[in-house]
């Protein structure tokens, strides 16, 4: 695998670098802005970008900016940002009709070289990986009262899950439930999400992204 990164700070780029050369993946550039991203992309042919959200010159979204410039090229390179912070909207912009592989962590999981590698290689296979905190940090605040009404405790749980990137074989084995009831879960959350049909991956990365832009609504509403 051939990889290219872009972050800011010069320890974590060296320290990822060091830890993906060990794994026998080849580190094509290592970037601290994104002003040299488009021309990686064209020149090395990276199979996956690896990149800051927040990054030089505002350290606002130029990491986001640049991921959806490499998915326009139509190159068919992966792109899997970190960030500090748990930022839904980005994750939903980087997402959505994404023609190559996706991904959106928090740095924290680059600590967990396990965890990252394996997001890394689903990214490469095309899949689309978002960070379970994502999820976690909405429902577990009072908006939840909300998501009782809108979902069952269990279609919760799956949901979840599904924000993971487990699938639905992955989810039977968390739960300790049939496949058949995790099929019929999942049916239900895309219908009552309102999820237009699409590549099932997709289907399941937009139910978690619609389900927490609705919360973050009612919350905005509720300040």
């Amino acid at each position: 695998m051939r990889v290219a990164i872009a972050e800011d700070s010069a320890l974590l780029r060296a320290g990822m670098a060091r830890l993906l050369a060990d794994e026998g993946i080849e580190v094509v550039a290592s970037l601290s802005d994104t002003t040299g991203v488009l021309e990686v992309v064209r020149t090395a042919r990276p199979h996956v970008v690896i990149m800051d959200v927040r990054m030089p010159p505002t350290f606002t979204d130029e990491g986001i900016r640049a991921a959806l410039e490499i998915q326009k090229l139509g190159a068919g390179t992966a792109v899997l940002l970190l960030s500090q912070y748990v930022e839904p909207t980005y994750a939903e912009e980087l997402v959505r009709d994404a023609p190559a592989g996706t991904g959106y962590l928090l740095k924290q999981r680059v600590g967990d070289f396990g965890e990252f590698l394996s997001a890394l290689h689903r990214v490469r296979r095309g899949e689309t990986v978002l960070d379970s905190d994502i999820f976690k940090q909405f429902i577990g605040s009072p908006r939840e009262k909300h998501a009782s009404e809108l979902l069952t405790p269990r279609e919760r749980q799956v949901l979840e899950l599904m924000a993971t990137g487990l699938t639905n074989s992955g989810i039977v084995n968390r739960l300790g439930i049939s496949e058949r009831a995790v099929e019929k879960h999942v049916t239900s959350i895309l219908g009552k999400l309102r999820i237009p049909n699409s590549g099932e991956n997709h289907r399941r990365v937009l139910a978690v992204l619609d389900y927490l832009r609705g919360l973050e609504r009612l919350q905005d509403r509720a300040n």
